[in-house]
């Protein structure tokens, strides 16, 4: 709607430009004109604006998309970390059961000392009730050498005895300060991996927020000119509507000034093809996704042929030049009345391309404009358009 708008404009102004200003009414007219050049000029900063704004989003796009990057170097120190604190987890467990065994081996050896305690305790015991007696009075009391052999023996074995009771409990309470020492070790070690397990989940918190808050800058500036181009739009199309009325008024005047001196040049049949050297289609008639914008379901008004900068474009049937300027979102444009209400539009011409003047007379064939990328376009390309009373139409059933 916005082109089309656009498009009326720039057609009645071009248009004016070439009429005399014989009468009251013509005078009036002029004042309907310099309102709707006025409100172009607007219409014109709004689109300038929006573009604008468009740019800043692709270049914001952009900048996240570098940030992306960043971001996934920030995930995989954040994969890093989780695996660290996982050895950590690991190392945590090993170490409690570690601390567990040292201290059941503690509690076994506390035992066995209580035990051997109990049983030096009785034999303390046991020779304070009968009395000491000593290895030598037992010796010499044997009734004969046989009976002195087998107590010799009998002592011996005591005294082994005694020696590896004794050694046992030395060694156990070497044992007990050994596994003290030991679980107090393993217990600051322990303490030392809760620590540094806090430490990584606070790293990892913080590598989280960090994450977050670079993906959330992106999308706020995304959302900010959003908004904007919504604001921008509402704006434009306000502006439209305030044309509206000015158009139609002028518009019967021009006709009425028009049908006095239009010369129809189509009665019918096929027009010629308006470039020659194109390397393909690049988008045909009717709705498709807008290639700046983004905007899917976008009606498209004509076909683009992708071409090289300065290619050649020809008129597709003889008739009347009546725009041959900048048209907001197409450019540098050239419009051609063939008479039978019908139009052909040739838009994104390059700059300095435009070979005719509004009120031109031109020939099916002749060389009207150079290819382009003007206006709202992403590289060099003809945009053509058959209008049949005003409103534009399947390019397709015209062309040979």
């Amino acid at each position: 709607m916005k082109r089309s708008f656009a498009f009326l404009i720039c057609l009645l102004l071009a248009f004016a430009v070439s009429q005399p200003h014989r009468t009251e009414a013509a005078s009036e007219l002029e004042k309907i004109r310099s309102e709707i050049k006025k409100l172009q000029q607007k219409m014109n900063d709004v689109d300038a604006n929006l573009k604008k704004v468009q740019q800043d989003k692709q270049n914001v796009l952009n900048q996240k998309e570098v940030t992306m990057e960043q971001i996934n170097e920030l995930s995989a120190h954040i994969h890093s970390l989780e695996e660290e604190l996982k050895l950590v987890d690991g190392r945590i467990a090993e170490s409690e059961e570690s601390l567990l065994q040292a201290g059941q081996e503690l509690e076994d050896t506390k035992a066995r000392i209580e035990e051997r305690g109990e049983l030096l305790d009785a034999r303390v015991r046991l020779m304070y009730t009968n009395g000491f007696v000593s290895y030598l009075d037992v010796l010499l009391s044997a009734t004969s050498f046989s009976d002195f052999l087998d107590r010799f023996d009998s002592l011996q074995s005591i005294l082994a005895q005694d020696k590896a009771i004794l050694e046992a409990h030395k060694a156990d309470k070497e044992l007990i300060e050994q596994k003290k020492a030991q679980i107090e070790a393993e217990l600051a070690g322990l303490q030392e991996l809760y620590s540094k397990k806090e430490d990584y989940y606070n790293l990892l918190v913080d590598k989280e927020k960090e994450k977050e808050v670079m993906i959330l800058q992106y999308n706020r500036k995304i959302e900010a000119l959003d908004q904007r181009a919504e604001e921008l739009e509402e704006i434009s199309e306000e502006q439209e509507k305030q044309l509206m009325e000015l158009a139609r008024k002028e518009k019967a005047a021009i006709e009425a000034e028009k049908k006095k001196k239009n010369t129809v040049y189509y009665t019918g049949g096929k027009l010629g093809m308006p470039i020659k050297d194109y390397k393909y289609v690049s988008s045909k008639f009717g709705p498709r996704t807008h290639p700046v914008t983004g905007q899917k379901g976008k009606q498209h008004n004509g076909i683009d042929f992708a071409a090289a900068s300065g290619t050649d474009i020809f008129a597709a049937e003889s008739g009347t030049v009546i725009v041959a300027q900048s048209m907001s979102g197409y450019g540098n444009t050239v419009i051609i009345d063939h008479g039978n209400g019908l139009w052909t539009l040739y838009g994104h011409i390059r700059k300095g391309g435009i070979k005719v003047k509004a009120g031109e007379v031109v020939k099916k064939g002749q060389k009207i404009a150079e290819v382009g990328s003007t206006g709202v376009s992403t590289g060099p390309h003809l945009h053509f358009e058959v209008r049949l009373n005003e409103k534009p139409v399947d390019p397709e059933n015209y062309l040979r």
